[in-house]
């Protein structure tokens, strides 16, 4: 079965599919961090993110892996272990930049495909339900206020950046969430089939229960 979790950031999503995927003994895939990895890989190389052809030469060439951790999964990029990193937004900012190029969604849509086609997966995103896996066997959408979702993403990171400021995390979010739904390749939409589920009020474990309860009605 392939499980697909598109929505904004800070909705929720990442953690709701690690859960969902340990409970059903999936395999969990972030692909968001693919993103990350390639914007990462450049920003570290003082490359131009916009500069689409350098940035598909990554993303074709870049040893991305995804393999079990502490947090339910860690990221590898050529051998090393980038988990903590890639939640940097200086590379959050860079990872939406590549995210809008034609070619290099091309390239790693193709790579979560190939992931994907074991089946037993929960794979979390943007486009999932729409353009990764149309046929995926279970859609959700994920939603929650952009004030909520900043303030999850605050505490999430201020341990390890006390100097954040919490008006300028919602702000991003909401930058980003314009830049998500109006980019030209695989903008942030529901698919028709997917169910919404609003998480800005419920816990991670009601938000996990419901969709575990979903699957299993299959």
């Amino acid at each position: 079965m392939i499980i697909a979790i598109d929505g904004p950031a800070g909705s929720g999503k990442s953690t709701v599919a690690k859960l969902v995927a340990k409970r059903l003994n999936y395999r969990y895939i972030d692909t968001g961090a693919m993103y990350r990895a390639v914007a990462w890989t450049a920003q570290k190389k003082g490359l131009d993110l916009t500069d689409e052809s350098v940035m598909t030469k990554i993303a074709l060439s870049l040893n991305i892996e995804f393999v079990p951790g502490a947090e339910g999964q860690s990221v590898l990029v050529e051998g090393e272990n980038v988990t903590t990193l890639l939640k940097n937004e200086t590379v959050g900012r860079g990872a939406a930049t590549v995210a809008a190029q034609k070619f290099v969604r091309e390239v790693l849509v193709a790579r979560q495909r190939q992931i994907g086609e074991t089946g037993n997966v929960v794979m979390d995103g943007r486009d999932i339900g729409t353009v990764v896996f149309p046929q995926a066997d279970k859609k959700f959408f994920f939603v929650a206020d952009a004030e909520e979702r900043g303030r999850r993403r605050y505490e999430e990171l201020k341990s390890k950046n006390p100097g954040l400021d919490l008006k300028t995390i919602i702000e991003e979010i909401r930058q980003r969430d314009h830049e998500d739904r109006n980019r030209k390749i695989s903008p942030l939409v529901k698919a028709d089939d997917a169910l919404e589920v609003d998480t800005t009020r419920l816990s991670i474990e009601e938000v996990t229960d419901h969709i575990f309860k979903n699957i299993n009605n299959l």
